[in-house]
């Protein structure tokens, strides 16, 4: 099968090689699914480069040790073990692989049930792809832990993501008033997909302009607790998704101790794989979210599409499909 694999450290175009493995063999409890589509993430991006150095920590110091990438798929199940129940060959599946193992950037991924959902018949492949990890982040923010009401306001700080895009469309069905801060030059699409004030992040600060918001969701933590507080209203909810590590560690230590002494709280969200998949593809039946795509382009331009991740210059998620290498 061909796979996107990746040898050292460096730029994509440089490290990423399109080659030729192995397919897998289920083992007992584990499905084979031919992978239609995937998309890339903030994980991909970074063990392609090793930064942050959490990375090398956990993935190999001086070169990766697995040189699988991708933790999204939407595809058909090929093949099942003899103890799965959940799936049968020729099912339309999808899911966030994460918490089971990664390698999605390939042609095949052999995985347990529990990694996997059976995908909306009304679903396309590409979106099915670009949903699970994104939608989830958003929905466990907003909803679990902010605990998003009717009527609130709201600010997402990485508006023009895979998580910003969903989120919006979550917030818009509590009729929220949704603020979004990212580059000027995404503002015209961002505008056009329901944001209701925008901000330029290279222009202004949002900590500093005196707006107070019941719920913040943040993708691109880089502040210190007490700057974010500064924009929280009375009891309201900051969460974290993601961000530069020494501010996510504050995050941790000081937010708590700002939940402690004061209304607001602080959050960062741990995710929960495919929790609340089923919700989300509820939602997407009656027409209520749509994902943002960019794409779909072949798996041999991945190289050049996590370039173009990393530099922000994206809307939605980049969705990469498989069957066209």
């Amino acid at each position: 099968m061909k796979a996107l694999t990746l040898e050292k450290y460096g730029l994509p175009e440089k490290v990423l090689r399109l080659t030729e493995q192995k397919v897998p063999s289920p083992q007992n409890n584990e499905v084979l699914v031919k992978i239609h589509s995937t998309a890339i993430n903030d994980y991909d991006w970074s063990l392609v480069r090793g930064k942050p150095l959490i990375y090398r920590m956990m993935f190999g110091l001086v070169k990766p040790k697995s040189k699988s990438l991708g933790m999204e798929l939407s595809g058909t199940v090929e093949a099942v073990g003899t103890d799965v129940t959940e799936f049968k060959i020729g099912d339309e599946v999808y899911g966030d692989t994460s918490a089971h193992g990664f390698g999605t950037f390939a042609e095949y991924i052999s995985l347990p049930p529990k990694a996997l959902a059976h995908k909306p018949n009304s679903m396309s492949f590409e979106e099915a792809a670009s949903i699970p990890h994104a939608a989830l982040l958003a929905l466990q923010g907003l909803q679990d832990i902010g605990g998003i009401k009717n009527g609130m306001m709201v600010l997402i700080n990485g508006a023009g993501g895979g998580v910003g895009t969903i989120a919006l469309q979550l917030a818009k069905i509590h009729h929220c008033e949704v603020t979004g801060v990212d580059r000027q030059e995404k503002f015209e699409a961002l505008s056009n997909l329901g944001y209701d004030h925008l901000i330029n992040y290279k222009q202004e600060n949002f900590t500093k302009n005196g707006v107070e918001y019941d719920l913040i969701l943040d993708c691109k933590t880089d502040k210190l607790p007490f700057s974010y507080s500064r924009s929280l209203k009375a009891n309201g909810v900051y969460v974290s998704i993601g961000g530069k590590a020494t501010y996510l560690l504050s995050t941790l230590i000081i937010g708590k101790v700002l939940s402690i002494f004061s209304s607001k709280k602080f959050e960062i969200l741990s995710l929960k794989s495919n929790q609340g998949l089923s919700e989300i593809g509820e939602m997407y039946e009656r027409k209520q979210i749509k994902p943002v795509i960019d794409g779909p382009y072949p798996l041999s331009f991945g190289p050049e599409k996590l370039q173009k991740f990393g530099n922000g210059n994206h809307i939605g998620k980049i969705v990469l499909n498989i069957n066209s290498l």
